[in-house]
C-alpha cells in the first residue's frame, strides 16, 4: 500500500472519528492533545498513524469504521505499518 493510499484511510477514519464527540474526546485524552491544536498535530509524522492505532485498540470502533467506508480491517492494518515507516510499534 502506498503512503498516500495510507493516508487517505487515515484522514477518512479522522473524519469519522471527529463526528462522534464521545469517540473524538477518547482520542484527544489518549494522544495528548487539545482540540485546538488538531490541526496542527495532524501535519506531524506519525499523527495519523496514531489515528489508525486508537481505531485498532477498540475491535467495535474498527469494525464500525470498515463497514461504513468499505475498508477491510486488513487494509486499516497495512495503512498503519505504510504511515508508521515500517516500523511495527511506532508510538
Amino acid at each position: 500500500m502506498s503512503v498516500e493510499e495510507a493516508q487517505g484511510i487515515a484522514t477518512e477514519a479522522l473524519l469519522q472519528l471527529s463526528r462522534d464527540p464521545e469517540q473524538v474526546g477518547r482520542f484527544l485524552a489518549m494522544s495528548g492533545i487539545g482540540p485546538d491544536v488538531i490541526r496542527e498535530a495532524a501535519e506531524e509524522p506519525g499523527f495519523l498513524a496514531g489515528v489508525l492505532e486508537f481505531y485498532m485498540m477498540d475491535e467495535a470502533l474498527l469494525l464500525a469504521f470498515c463497514e461504513n467506508s468499505g475498508v477491510r480491517p486488513t487494509m486499516m492494518a497495512a495503512a498503519r505499518y505504510a504511515l508508521a515507516g515500517g516500523q511495527e510499534d511506532h508510538a
